[in-house]
């Protein structure tokens, strides 16, 4: 009796380990620089007043990433592809203008990560971002796709420093549990702008290209999707309590205090007075962690799309002579990246927040165009989304894009 059960769930386990991975190293890479900052602003600023507003946001993403990992395993393509055969080339064009702007300030917030926090262990950004690009650049177009893909999820493992520096920080944890259940909002330009960079940071819409790309890439069968499924949940979930962990540390230090920061940098260097130097220490590592792992995914994803949409050779297992124009991207938005962070007296922050900012306003037109493409039988077949599943992806549309015109009504002083 107790023999099969082993044996079964012995299965499943090795199964869900030979299929993991493309949902977990998505998602945690979303909480690299700029997200770390806007994790690290919502608490210093608001306290846990926002902690409330991750629990609809990890529904949502669990939902986003499911639907595109579905597309990815259903119709064995990447999402830019599906876009240009269903919309045409000029619609494709206009997005993939949209989106390798956005992309391009990401990855500027990432390299401008890696110099800060390795400036807080007195490294000069001259000899830490030039190193960092090398590095980065050499991972993806030396390594395969499994080589790079264990390397990113080793990556995964250290932002448990955020965990540690939480329970270093000493919270009240009667105060964040009730923060938890106990949404607060208020209507003000500070407060929406900073909804809406969570929500930005969290679901950013190159996360939905390089998701499905990783699907495709990794060849996930139909039989095999349910682990698939897992393995977003998975992602999402850990994802969700690493930015609660950076809220509630910054709310019980930085606002408790009535510190105001702009970076994760700044974050982790007022943490030292407060926290001791263990915590800052520790917030400082993650934020290189986590600079590095999205310095090589942004531009990795950007790459992958601009190559779907364009009908180019693209993929980390190919070499560099057979996708000339993959690797050719890659390489130009790791320069492009490093190169700006180095240039002198550059304003960094308003790249990194409005990076954000502007992934949240974006967001909702990608999740139009893949509701619309999801709910296409001729593509999807029985696959196609359940009307729950319709319900909060086009609540979440919607929620968005109000969100979204409030917010620039009360930048214009409309509203």
């Amino acid at each position: 009796m107790p023999r099969r059960p082993f044996k079964l769930r012995l299965r499943g386990l090795l199964l869900f380990l030979a299929v993991a991975g493309p949902g977990i190293i998505t998602s945690n890479a979303d909480n690299d620089a700029g997200g770390i900052a806007t994790y690290s602003m919502a608490g210093a600023h608001f306290g846990n007043g926002l902690l409330w507003s991750l629990l609809p946001i990890m529904l949502a993403l669990i939902i986003v990433q499911e639907m595109s990992a579905r597309m990815g395993v259903i119709t064995g393509k990447g999402l830019s592809d599906l876009i240009r055969e269903r919309f045409g080339v000029r619609i494709t064009v206009y997005l993939l203008a949209a989106l390798v702007l956005t992309n391009f300030g990401n990855v500027i917030a990432e390299f401008a990560g890696v110099a800060s926090s390795l400036e807080l262990f007195s490294v000069s950004k001259y000899i830490s971002v030039p190193l960092a690009a090398v590095i980065v650049w050499l991972l993806v177009v030396k390594g395969s796709y499994r080589s790079v893909e264990k390397i990113f999820l080793y990556a995964c493992v250290f932002y448990v420093t955020y965990l540690v520096a939480g329970f270093l920080a000493k919270p009240d944890w009667a105060v964040v549990g009730r923060s938890l259940i106990t949404p607060r909002f208020e209507m003000s330009a500070g407060s929406l702008g900073m909804i809406i960079g969570l929500v930005g940071t969290t679901i950013a819409p190159w996360m939905q290209f390089y998701l499905q790309a990783s699907i495709v890439e990794k060849n996930i069968a139909v039989k095999d999707y349910k682990m698939s499924r897992l393995d977003v949940i998975v992602g999402s979930v850990v994802v969700t309590v690493v930015a609660g962990f950076i809220v509630l540390t910054c709310a019980a230090t930085l606002f408790k205090a009535g510190v105001r920061v702009e970076t994760a940098a700044d974050a982790a260097q007022a943490l030292r007075p407060l926290a001791g130097r263990y915590c800052a220490a520790l917030f400082a590592f993650g934020l290189l962690n986590a600079s590095l792992f999205a310095a090589s995914i942004l531009p990795l994803s950007t790459a992958f799309v601009v190559c779907e949409a364009m009908g180019w050779e693209n993929g980390v297992d190919r070499k560099f002579s057979e996708a000339p124009q993959f690797y050719g991207l890659y390489t130009m938005l790791i320069l492009l990246g490093a190169g700006i962070v180095l240039l002198p007296r550059i304003p960094l922050f308003p790249v990194m927040y409005i990076s954000q900012v502007i992934n949240g306003v974006v967001l909702p037109v990608i999740l139009v165009f893949m509701l619309l493409l999801i709910n296409n039988k001729r593509l999807m077949g029985k696959h196609v989304n359940g009307k729950v599943y319709n319900v909060v992806s086009w609540g979440t549309v919607a929620v968005l894009g109000i969100l979204s015109l409030v917010y620039l009504g009360s930048l214009l002083g409309v509203v």
